[in-house]
């Protein structure tokens, strides 16, 4: 999966001038089309020492030369630890990303990565829904590799453009009738009310694509039991307004005792940054997980697009570039 930025905001540089610890300097060593427009790179550390642990739905970021940073989810083999690999779409409108990646990457080609991160965690159950759509196939991979290893019962449901544009298929023709390969141009729309019409309290739902369809399965599984599905998302999702949108609030950085004031039109993350303060941060649109940062007192309101409704709920965490104050105060764990 790449995560790419909505064309309404400036695009990311690098936060830090400094190298964070989970920064990583590797070495682009294979390149492959493995569908139309779709490049797989594989990494690896140019020493050869083993690359950290990462679990499916992991995704990386590549900072790239001219400035922009860009997640794609890991979509090899966790317990290879010698290399990672990753699958990125050429993007007809790119603003600088896929283009990149597709024009200057290639075998031989040094490249910084940061991370891995985790923000679509597979978690254990007995049987497993998977739906992507598109390059969003990439951190179901390793997902459908876990389930399988584990015994669950797994069905996965592929739709493309066309079949050529669909990547790793042969790959999952090794999985056999638990795999149902959709394109569009010769079967329309995917099935969802049939695949998703019965709601099972021992099943967990996966879905990584483009927005229609993560619309369409939200609304679907608003018959399921919460917490039945997750999603990742290739770009923010649009939020309604709140009356936190226009209220201004402070917030205490406990690890100096500062308190900074956030007003209206400002986010937590460019207060802190106009404050001097050191944050790590990537997207600027809450869809990445980079800026999650714990909060010690207060009512986040969460504008993210990756915490669950029970990880909201919980308001353990939020995602500073985007996330508000329900409230006059928070107290962060900065």
């Amino acid at each position: 999966m790449g995560i790419a930025l909505s064309p309404a905001k400036a695009e990311p540089t690098l936060s830090n001038p400094s190298t964070p610890e989970d920064e990583s300097s590797l070495v682009v060593t294979e390149r492959a089309e493995v569908a139309d427009g779709v490049a797989c790179l594989t990494l690896r550390r140019p020493d050869g020492e083993p690359l950290p642990k990462w679990q499916p739905g992991a995704h990386i970021g590549l900072l790239l030369d001219n400035g922009l940073v860009r997640h794609y989810s890991l979509c090899g083999d966790p317990g290879d630890r010698s290399s990672w690999r990753i699958g990125v779409l050429r993007v007809p409108d790119s603003r600088g990303g896929s283009a990149y990646v597709h024009g200057k990457l290639h075998a031989g080609t040094p490249l910084r990565v940061r991370g891995p991160r985790n923000t679509f965690v597979l978690r254990p159950a007995d049987r497993y829904l998977f739906v992507a759509g598109g390059i969003g196939i990439t951190p179901v991979l390793p997902m459908i590799a876990a389930a399988e290893a584990a015994g669950a019962r797994w069905r996965l449901l592929y739709g493309g453009r066309t079949r050529s544009s669909m990547a790793f298929l042969d790959e999952l023709a090794g999985y056999g009738a638990a795999v149902a390969i959709r394109p569009q141009d010769q079967h329309g729309l995917l099935d969802l009310d049939g695949y998703l019409g019965e709601p099972d309290t021992d099943t967990l739902v996966y879905c990584c694509g483009p927005e229609p369809l993560l619309a369409a399965v939200e609304e679907r599984c608003r018959a399921w039991p919460s917490g039945a599905l997750r999603v990742e998302r290739f770009q923010a999702k649009e939020q309604e307004e709140t009356a936190a949108d226009a209220g201004a609030f402070e917030v205490v950085l406990s690890r100096s005792g500062r308190t900074l004031h956030v007003p209206p039109g400002k986010s937590v993350l460019e207060a802190a940054r106009e404050a001097g303060v050191s944050v790590l941060y990537s997207c600027a649109e809450g869809i990445c997980g980079t800026c999650e940062t714990e909060v010690l007192k207060g009512e986040p309101d969460h504008r993210d697009s990756v915490l669950s409704t029970e990880e909201r709920e919980s308001g353990e965490t939020m995602m500073i570039c985007v996330s508000r104050s329900r409230g006059p105060r928070l107290v962060l764990d900065l």
